[in-house]
């Protein structure tokens, strides 16, 4: 059967998140009625990651099968289509081997998390971003983030409900930087726990706002306790950037 690797960007506030849900509609839903109403066939995608409800995507990556072999443009426009007025698209589409899998096949896996910071609400960003009033230090943001990269256990940083095995995980890059009234981070890894990076923002605006010294951020990982974790940051300001393949 024919397999395509559709790249994927969607505003996630409507949504339950990627994954089907019984309570609500879902970033995986909208996809596969869209392939059903161009291709007449019942398709079950595969994504690199299933993010939660209220998460973005600017990069998502997901794999279906089709009987048929049609031309990639053409899938990507049909499915287009019929994804309206859903605020999900289909940015990039190609033929791949049936042995890619959007989720097993992935090298690494980057997410940015933007934080407005300024005391004014947001409105053209509203559900977008996470607003925090409090001035921000991203100086020393960006460096409790240093202490924290590698090979370890984030048991700290890991939702309670996550399936995840282990809590082991190499975190690649973790990256603070203040972009005029925006604190970007920048996260990057083979692969996350549950919650991780909203658990890591959460826990460096504490950081930022002087509330935890910034070699509180190491003491925090290495105690591998979750009520050592700062708040879980909102999911409104996190964004599924890009994922590597081979």
């Amino acid at each position: 059967m024919p397999r395509y690797k559709l790249t994927i960007e969607y505003d996630g506030t409507p949504f339950m998140g990627w994954q089907r849900q019984a309570h609500g509609p879902s970033v995986q839903q909208a996809l596969e009625e869209a392939v059903l109403g161009f291709s007449g066939e019942d398709v079950t995608s595969q994504a690199a990651g299933r993010t939660d409800a209220g998460v973005h995507a600017r990069g998502q990556v997901a794999h279906i099968d089709l009987t048929r072999e049609w031309d990639p443009f053409r899938v990507a426009e049909a499915i287009n289509h019929h994804l309206k007025p859903d605020p999900v698209i289909i940015i990039d589409c190609q033929q791949v081997e049936e042995t890619f899998e959007a989720r097993f096949s992935a090298t690494a896996r980057h997410y940015e998390f933007l934080i407005l910071n300024r005391r004014a609400r947001p409105a053209l960003e509203a559900n977008r971003v996470w607003q925090v009033p409090q001035p921000l230090d991203a100086g020393a943001m960006h460096e409790a983030a240093q202490t924290i990269l590698g090979k370890h256990d984030f048991t700290t940083f890991r939702a309670a409900q996550c399936q995840a095995k282990s809590p082991i995980k190499t975190l690649d890059r973790l990256d603070v930087s203040r972009e005029g009234e925006m604190v970007v981070i920048r996260a990057s890894a083979q692969s996350f726990l549950h919650n991780q990076v909203r658990s890591l923002a959460g826990s460096l605006k504490l950081v930022g706002e002087g509330k935890w010294p910034i070699a509180e951020m190491r003491a925090a990982l290495d105690a591998a306790d979750r009520t050592r974790c700062g708040t879980v940051a909102p999911p409104d300001g996190l964004y599924l950037i890009r994922v590597d393949y081979p």
